[in-house]
């Protein structure tokens, strides 16, 4: 099989670090495939690309190392055995040597200020734009590529206002041109990737593809795009749980979830406004398949000293029968990178795929991998599951 590309925005962060590391690992035969979709032998008979089949490079704004966050990893968090990350350091390094400098247009004053001296400063929209697609063009070249997968593992950038947006690709493409466009570098990095006929992929609470210009655009150039949040832990129990009250007819009265934190991100969240972003993400599901709102409350909080680690805490109070009120408590903890890193490489195995079968615009049979995915209403894991399940069978 030709070599196929994996760009990630957010190249040397924890998430695409542990993706790496993992993709190495895997391709040399290293680890087994806990966490991996893509190897359950539901899906065994799908022709998808193997472990080795993808070189990488992307886009960073930070000045580090990949094998130094990887490391970082081993080190604080006790997530990764160093002697995996040493056997794999060669493709760390040849990666390093491959990222180019990202964008930091309209990604708030908490991620620009992480940006090293090598990221422009004042470039316009459209100048990012055109950076970003030089950079995706001459990856491809040099590497022979047959296709690019773009995913979208940065910070969480400031929420945006999407109502002003121009619904069409027609009205939207002239603000890149302007002094004050108001799309993210998430989204300029969508439509650089969309644009250049490349799959684009938002693994974040970012804007990102979601706006439904960026949508046309994807139809119109005959690629495809799916996001946005991958769903890796607390909310994924809530796509799992509230299904249940609802199937048995017990009324949630409120649903509270405390989470707390240590890695970038989460530094990244505890500033208020990016903070509200990853809230409405995890937030909106509940009204949505119990067909009523509840109360609730979400919290999330950086808390150093847990590093990668994410403890979630909920507190589910419902009536039962004869209106006798009930509490389910429940608490999850697992490594924040360790969790979304094999989602991110079943995506690009299943967006690759989706390629080869010239499936176009958006991939809402991924939606079983995010909080909030595109142009689809259901929200049950069961039945997005199921959505997968047919669509690897051919049902798409």
């Amino acid at each position: 099989m030709a070599k196929k590309g994996i760009w990630f925005i957010g190249a040397k962060g924890g998430v695409a670090a542990t993706t790496v590391v993992g993709l190495t690992a895997l391709g040399r035969g290293l680890t087994g495939t806990a966490g991996l979709i893509s190897e359950l032998p539901r899906f065994a008979g799908l022709e998808l690309a193997g472990w080795d089949d993808f070189v990488v490079s992307g886009h960073e704004i930070r000045d580090v190392r990949l094998a130094d966050e990887a490391m970082r990893l081993s080190t604080e968090s006790h997530a990764l055995d160093p002697a995996l990350i040493d056997r794999c350091r060669g493709e760390l390094e040849a990666i390093d040597a491959r990222v180019r400098p990202g964008t930091i247009y309209r990604v708030g004053p908490t991620i620009e200020q992480l940006a090293c001296p090598e990221v422009p400063r004042g470039e316009s929209a459209l100048e990012a734009v055109r950076r970003v697609q030089e950079d995706l063009a001459a990856f491809v070249r040099e590497h022979g590529l047959e296709h690019l997968v773009v995913v979208n593992v940065a910070s969480t950038e400031p929420p945006v206002d999407t109502a002003s947006l121009p619904r069409t690709w027609a009205e939207l493409e002239p603000l890149l041109s302007g002094a004050d466009c108001p799309l993210p570098a998430s989204s300029l990095c969508a439509i650089a990737a969309l644009d250049a006929g490349h799959s684009y992929i938002n693994f974040t609470p970012s804007l990102g593809s979601a706006p439904a210009a960026i949508s046309e655009l994807a139809a119109l150039r005959g690629t495809r795009h799916a996001g946005c949040d991958g769903k890796t832990g607390e909310t994924l129990l809530k796509s799992v749980l509230a299904p249940m009250f609802a199937q048995r007819n017990l009324r949630v009265m409120s649903w509270v979830g405390h989470n707390i934190f240590g890695n970038l991100d989460g530094r990244v969240l505890d500033d208020p406004v990016n903070k509200r972003a990853k809230v409405a993400s995890k937030d909106h599901l509940l009204a949505e398949i119990l067909g009523y709102r509840p109360q609730t409350l979400v919290t999330i909080e950086f808390i150093e000293s847990l590093g990668d680690w994410k403890t979630a805490w909920d507190h589910v109070h419902f009536q039962g029968f004869l209106g006798t009120p009930m509490t389910l408590q429940f608490i999850w903890q697992g490594c924040d990178s360790l969790l979304a890193a094999p989602l991110v490489l079943d995506l690009i195995r299943f967006t690759e795929l989706a390629w080869r079968r010239g499936q176009t615009g958006t991939l809402r049979f991924l939606a079983s991998f995010f909080k909030s995915p595109y142009e689809v209403t259901e929200h049950g894991f069961a039945r997005q599951f199921q959505m997968l399940q047919e669509w690897a069978g051919g049902a798409h």
